[in-house]
């Protein structure tokens, strides 16, 4: 006998003459439901209580003396408060999407909750083409990385203030000005975090799916319940999906259902899951763009690049090269024996775009072989369609990039280098066992997917030998050589 619950979550519906059988509920995802659902109305104390620790973390070493040489994160706050930042929120949050999906945007994020509140007392305008533009959380992306690397993010209470101060203030300004009621532009179309975390979600085992599906795949609507303009009935792909679980209703015939799904399983089957020429771009530029901003730290190749650019202006009357500029711009603490000028500012630009122009470019250059051998070799599609689809391989070692280059603060502490290194070779396997299955599903068939994989492998290989230096360490000597530089020249 079939219970109650068993019987909503398996129901056979009649869409276009075709039965659209959803899978089983797995028992935890139906007692989760069921706390969310009890607990809905008290999420907006969470997120009160994240907003005013957001808050503390960025405002309060602003208002206190710079740590002394001889403070840990244990006896000052400014540097907890960088640990708990670099340490602990952002490597956790962006390896926490495999097993809980964007349960970050819609249980906790501050930023976007202050974004909701903000849209409620607004202007109500429409959202805007330009702001719904699939490039422009990209842009927000590559803009608030190059900052954080030029302000030293990582580093100054300042800087930390500027950047993700900005961003909250950008995402009050957002709810302000555009969407209605609940709605939440900030989180669908501008912030570079959830971006991240959109993409990645793919890869996880968390899915909130329809009760009555309807075909025609992912739709896009500024009617309904959903804060990140979801039509309900249409869902498949998980990317939008904050799991605020304000659609999720155990006792009801509508709305989604909370279930389990296997790691890797929605970019497996991309194809019925509204696959983005944009996402596969952003995964090659923000793989090249973190590779970069970790990489000019400690190649001795930026330092020739640096010293070259420095001639060259030099040689051209372009004295004020050696001036710093404005502290919004770029890091000027000799307090801190670290003050960058226009010449750093340039070179740290340019190495990180050069970085993520010649990743993007050989990552592209992969995806086209494969996809051209696969076309050879018997498999479905347009050539751009398999390009699209097979694109998405790289999204492991393109998360456990970013995981290693944002996360350095925590591995250190650690001192857990074989975890890295562990970490990046798992990427590597993972994408291609993913590029593998992809392959099968455009057809290819038995041995012949070996060959179409060969490009998609070098891709994956050859971007964990570009994060090797992240695994045997950073040379913290050399940095400190250069910070040294930086004092006499300024």
């Amino acid at each position: 006998m079939q219970t109650a619950r068993e019987k909503l979550t398996r129901i056979a519906v009649k869409v276009n003459g075709k039965a659209c059988n959803q899978p089983p509920q797995n028992k935890l995802a139906a007692v989760i439901e069921r706390f969310f659902y009890r607990h809905q109305n008290k999420l907006v104390l969470v997120h009160a209580a994240m907003f005013c620790l957001f808050l503390g973390l960025i405002l309060i070493p602003l208002l206190t003396p710079p740590p002394p040489e001889s403070a840990n994160i244990f006896s000052n706050f400014t540097l907890f408060a960088q640990f708990l930042l670099w340490g602990v929120w952002f490597p956790l949050v962006f390896a926490s999407v495999l097993l809980t999906g964007r349960s970050w945007c819609g249980l906790f994020c501050p930023m976007g909750a202050a974004s909701e509140w903000t849209t409620r007392i607004g202007m109500g305008f429409k959202i805007p083409g330009w702001l719904k533009w699939e490039g422009t959380p990209i842009f927000s992306f590559l803009v608030v990385t190059i900052l954080g690397q030029t302000v030293d993010v990582r580093d100054q209470a300042t800087a930390i203030a500027e950047v993700f101060g900005g961003m909250l203030i950008l995402a009050l300004l957002v709810g302000f000005f555009y969407g209605k009621q609940t709605k939440r532009a900030w989180c669908r179309h501008v912030c570079p975090i959830g971006l991240l975390l959109g993409m990645f979600s793919r890869l996880g085992i968390v899915q909130f799916s329809p009760k009555l599906p309807r075909a025609g795949g992912d739709q896009y609507t500024e009617k309904g319940m959903c804060p990140t303009m979801i039509s309900i009935n249409h869902k498949q792909e998980s990317r939008h999906c904050i799991e605020c679980f304000r659609c999720v209703n155990p006792a009801a015939k509508g709305g989604l259902f909370l279930r389990f799904r296997k790691l890797g399983e929605e970019i497996i089957h991309i194809r019925t899951n509204s696959p983005s020429m944009g996402e596969v771009w952003f995964i090659f530029l923000s793989t090249g763009i973190a590779l970069g901003g970790f990489l000019w730290l400690i190649l001795p190749s930026y330092q020739t690049f640096r010293q070259n650019m420095g001639e060259w202006f030099i040689n051209h009357g372009w004295d004020g090269i050696g001036n710093s500029g404005p502290a919004w711009l770029m890091s000027v603490h000799p307090e801190w024996r670290q003050a960058y000028n226009w010449l750093d500012f340039i070179t740290i630009i340019g190495f990180m775009l050069g970085s993520m122009l010649f990743t993007c470019s050989l990552l592209s250059i992969c995806t086209l072989a494969s996809s051209y051998l696969a076309g050879k070799l018997g498999a479905d599609g347009t050539l751009k369609k398999r390009f699209i689809e097979l694109g998405y391989q790289f999204a492991p070692v393109a998360m456990i990039s970013i995981i290693i280059g944002l996360g350095d603060t925590l591995f250190t502490t650690l001192h857990a280098s074989a975890l890295k290194g562990a970490l990046l070779m798992g990427s590597i396997f993972w994408s291609v066992y993913l590029g593998n299955r992809l392959l099968s599903k455009q057809g290819v068939q038995g041995t012949k997917r070996g060959l179409a994989l060969i490009p998609g492998f070098l891709g994956s290989l050859l971007i964990g030998l570009a994060w090797w230096p992240a695994v045997v360490g950073i040379n913290f000597s050399l940095l400190e050589q250069y910070r040294q530089h930086l004092i006499i020249l300024s």
